[in-house]
């Protein structure tokens, strides 16, 4: 199939048309109005530092049902022992800044022109970060978009031990509780699989999203 390349018009081709890999179109830009479309439609954005803006739909894809979300025996004794306070929403930068700088070494889409749209996706209200704090020093994090129902996780990061996990398992029963229907974790990883996600089929997980965005 080919890659479709973008324009100024906000118009994305059918996820289905996503080559083998995920890779769907090439450039446009990462302005507000085109990255929510974008989530909308089961599409983000991940490319490196040089390269034009690759936009990608992934099958299957990797979610996480709230309510499934896996909770070790050590895990439930940490959550217990509140070694972490959780914040939400309170240092959306530094976290995203967070995310790609311990990336750095093995090579992180997360460059200027990523943190600058996502922190404007933040200031509209759209891009959301959780916080895991240690004596008052930001030890661990994540950030995500939320549309509707649906959560779409972008990163995490960690700098002490099981921090950004309690990060995502308070996320994930904060959003249980509000009965979300799912958390995108777009592609598979080992970490996330031990946490309770699973692979779904594309079609499957743009009717999450529809059923997401009625809700």
């Amino acid at each position: 199939m080919p890659i479709f390349r973008l324009n100024e018009d906000l118009i994305f081709p059918h996820p289905s048309l996503a080559e083998d890999d995920g890779l769907l179109a090439i450039e446009g830009d990462l302005s507000p109005l085109r990255l929510m479309i974008a989530y909308r439609n089961g599409i983000f954005p991940w490319f490196s530092e040089g390269d034009p803006i690759l936009w990608w739909s992934p099958n299957p894809r990797f979610i996480i049902y709230p309510r499934d979300i896996k909770i070790s025996h050590s895990m439930k004794k940490l959550l217990k022992k509140n070694v972490y306070r959780i914040s939400f929403d309170t240092c959306f930068r530094e976290v995203i800044s967070n995310c790609a700088s311990v990336r750095k070494e093995s090579g992180t889409w997360i460059n200027e022109g990523m943190i600058e749209a996502y922190c404007k996706l933040h200031e509209l209200g759209h891009a959301h970060s959780v916080e895991a704090w240690q004596g008052g020093k930001l030890v661990g994090g994540l950030y995500g978009i939320n549309i509707g129902k649906c959560f779409f996780g972008e990163s995490m990061f960690s700098t002490m031990d099981n921090a950004s996990k309690v990060a995502f398992i308070t996320l994930c029963k904060k959003l249980e509780e509000e009965e979300y229907v799912m958390v995108d974790c777009q592609v598979y990883t080992k970490h996330l699989e031990s946490l309770g996600a699973i692979s779904i089929p594309r079609e499957e997980f743009l009717e999450l999203i529809e059923k997401g965005i009625e809700n």
